[in-house]
């Protein structure tokens, strides 16, 4: 890996590692989630979405007690001689946390939006509710689901406050690239900071126009409708 470059691709490795964690669990809990009604559901919902609404300092904050070496989960990882803290996979947990909110709202969303019917139908025929997940709900899901995915890959590339705190700025192992840009204007080096920055405007800018043309390439109808 160079090192002019490093940045860029463990904010790439971070975002798609913590990417694929949060559509798997996002997905798969907000179709655990719809069937599903009452205040404990309610309570659930506000934990999954928190860390969209708590500052990122406060969400790494809370990440640290927890993953710390005197805290519940650091200290199993302790004494099997793993430390999350200042490390690689802490700057996935980071970015996980962060990206998470917006995957399960988007899947949520989506999955809602599928006509019973179809669901119903599928379990007139005998199919399981793993099956109808699988083969009726998560097709008709996907355009949110892929939506959601980009969301999440997108927060999760800029994720800097809860990143700093748990896993800090070390070159090489977990300087991403908001804390590359960040430490650069730190140290007055504001031409290096420029061209961190011009990178991430870039990718970020290709990221919006995928996302632009997959969406009017499944909804033709609609983007001519809207141009009318």
């Amino acid at each position: 890996m160079s090192d002019s470059l490093s940045p860029v691709w463990l904010s790439a490795a971070t975002s798609l590692t913590a990417t694929l964690i949060t559509c798997i669990c996002g997905t798969a809990l907000a179709g655990w989630r719809l069937r599903r009604s009452g205040v404990v559901f309610a309570v659930l919902d506000g934990f999954f979405i928190l860390p969209l609404v708590l500052p990122p300092t406060v969400v790494g904050f809370l990440l640290l007690l927890l993953f710390g070496r005197h805290g519940p989960l650091g200290r199993v990882l302790w004494t099997m001689g793993v430390s999350a803290v200042f490390s690689w996979p802490a700057t996935v947990i980071a970015a996980t946390v962060a990206s998470f909110p917006l995957m399960y709202i988007t899947a949520r969303a989506s999955l809602e939006q599928v006509d019973s019917d179809y669901l119903d139908a599928a379990r007139t025929l005998g199919a399981s509710e793993w099956r109808v997940f699988r083969r009726v709900a998560l097709p008709l899901a996907a355009p949110g689901l892929i939506a959601g995915t980009v969301l999440s890959f997108a927060r999760a590339f800029g994720e800097f406050g809860a990143t700093l705190m748990l896993a800090g700025d070390i070159p090489g192992k977990t300087e991403t690239l908001p804390l590359a840009i960040y430490f650069a204007v730190e140290a007055g080096e504001k031409v290096r900071a420029a061209e961190w920055c011009v990178i991430d405007v870039m990718l970020s800018l290709l990221l919006l126009f995928v996302l632009y043309a997959w969406t009017h390439k499944q909804f033709p109808v609609r983007a001519s409708a809207r141009r009318g």
